[in-house]
């Protein structure tokens, strides 16, 4: 019953559903709920910027592989400062101690507020996260690439993993997820990053863009 109810809450079963209208709409080849996809860390620049009142609706994980045609994939804005890719620069590339960082900081705030981020419930969840992102940043330092969020996690495909929406002419965009192990990526500047397929544009679908998604990864 349990395993029903995660899958009902994730959009299992409409994603099954989706995954077949892919396939009669655009072949074999056609893009797939949840699916994995390799993307280059700092070719992501740009968020996914919601404006539903401008043709630009707001996409969940709910939506991964949903081919959306439409103007939305020009509704972006530049990354600039984000809290957690500053803090996350500040502990690897400065030396900063993770407790010592905005991040942990806001996190604290969060769990006081919210009582669960992240899966943290205590400080001390937040420290073993922390240390657990450390080893998951010397790996990728060692290695030139991220495992697979799925893999790790035993998930669907890549749900859960790094979030990315496809605009029609192949540039990756950003959405929410998987921020930490983004941050990683782009400070490594790595070749190739695991991520769950977003929403795609039909018009990157037809020019046989899926393809070059699907190839990984590349090791530095």
């Amino acid at each position: 019953m349990t395993r029903l109810r995660k899958a009902i809450s994730s959009g299992l079963p409409v994603k099954m559903l989706r995954d077949v209208t892919n396939r009669m709409w655009f072949g074999a080849d056609a893009p797939q709920s949840d699916e994995l996809i390799w993307v280059r860390a700092r070719d992501v620049t740009h968020w996914y910027k919601p404006e539903p009142e401008n043709g630009a609706p707001r996409y969940r994980r709910r939506h991964s592989g949903l081919v959306a045609g439409g103007d939305w994939d020009q509704s972006r804005k530049p990354f600039g400062s984000q809290i957690k890719l500053d803090s996350i620069r500040d502990h690897f590339e400065r030396g900063v101690p993770w407790q010592q960082t905005d991040l942990f900081d806001w996190m604290l705030k969060m769990m006081d507020e919210k009582g669960r981020v992240d899966g943290c419930h205590t400080r001390e969840d937040l420290i073993a996260r922390y240390e657990q992102l450390d080893r998951i940043y010397e790996e990728a330092q060692r290695t030139g690439t991220l495992r697979p969020h799925g893999s790790v996690n035993q998930t669907r495909g890549e749900h859960g993993g790094i979030l990315v929406h496809i605009a029609r002419d192949g540039t990756p965009l950003r959405d929410g997820g998987g921020m930490h192990r983004f941050a990683i990526a782009y400070i490594l500047d790595l070749q190739s990053v695991p991520a769950q397929l977003g929403v795609i544009h039909p018009d990157a679908v037809t020019a046989g863009l899926m393809a070059e998604l699907r190839k990984g990864p590349v090791r530095q």
